[in-house]
């Protein structure tokens, strides 16, 4: 299959990386230094080189931000059957996005990034791969189109052949799936580096958090907004405060029983 990556960024590369020896590989990439050490696959920096590609499947890799800005300056250089797709870890606006712009698409988002995962063993990892079904009318046309087949059995195959755990949901699944992975660790951390001071001896637990935080605020300050400002991030925000008001409760009383009960439940939930 002839591929195009639109970036090379941390993901583009290990999509480059990964697809190039089974595929005829190129990447559109304006920033010509992170070409640089690309291996086994064209390299394009003009939209004119698209054309002539002529891709049967485009794979957007650009920051979030402008994951559907990519999408628009390519759209008139691509045949009408080639297959578009992205990585964002925001689904918001995407379905309407697709759904209006005439191309087949497939939408998915590995569940492990750059900053934390090991890309070189990936078993423990996941993937969720968006199945939107397709709209019909009364009469059993079809109105809209969903997720194209091929596209998800493309990724399905290339995931399993990375032995990820790989999901299917909507995309407003994902959206909510995203909301509780993401937020809640994201918000918890956030919170953890905004009160922390430096310590002269600190301990293993805090070093830990410390190194979560430091990863964490590496990533683009969009994508953490984005994930934060889901629609359905503030359920899990008011948990948190309602657990953390919980703890206080305890500590304040100095409830040995109380405590005791609160860390079993912890201890439940975490198995």
């Amino acid at each position: 299959m002839k591929i195009l990556i639109l970036g090379n960024g941390k993901m583009g590369s290990f999509f480059c990386d990964l697809l190039s020896f089974d595929h005829t590989v190129a990447v559109y990439e304006k920033d010509l230094k992170r070409m640089r050490f690309i291996y086994n696959a064209q390299r394009f920096s003009t939209l004119e080189e698209i054309e002539e590609f002529k891709p049967e499947l485009v794979i957007n890799c650009v920051t979030l931000s402008y994951t559907i800005e990519a999408f628009k300056e390519v759209f008139r250089y691509l045949p009408q059957s080639c297959i578009i797709s992205d990585i964002a870890s925001v689904k918001t606006g995407l379905k309407e996005f697709y759904e209006a712009s005439g191309f087949r698409y497939v939408s998915v988002h590995p569940m492990f990034g750059p900053t934390f995962a090991n890309l070189g063993n990936l078993q423990t990892e996941n993937a969720i791969i968006i199945n939107e079904p397709q709209q019909k009318n009364s009469k059993g046309e079809i109105e809209v189109t969903g997720t194209d087949y091929m596209g998800m059995i493309f990724f399905r195959d290339l995931f399993g052949s990375l032995k990820l755990n790989v999901k299917e949901y909507t995309f407003d699944g994902h959206d909510e799936v995203v909301a509780y992975s993401l937020s809640i660790p994201f918000a918890s951390t956030l919170v953890f580096g905004s009160i922390m001071k430096h310590q002269e001896v600190p301990g293993t637990t805090f070093k830990k958090h410390l190194a979560i935080a430091h990863g964490l605020l590496s990533e683009d300050d969009y994508l953490l907004t984005e994930i934060l400002f889901n629609p359905n991030t503030g359920e899990q925000l008011q948990g948190i405060i309602d657990k953390l008001a919980t703890l206080k409760e305890i500590v304040a009383h100095k409830d040995s029983n109380a405590m005791k009960q609160f860390l079993d439940n912890v201890r439940e939930r975490v198995r």
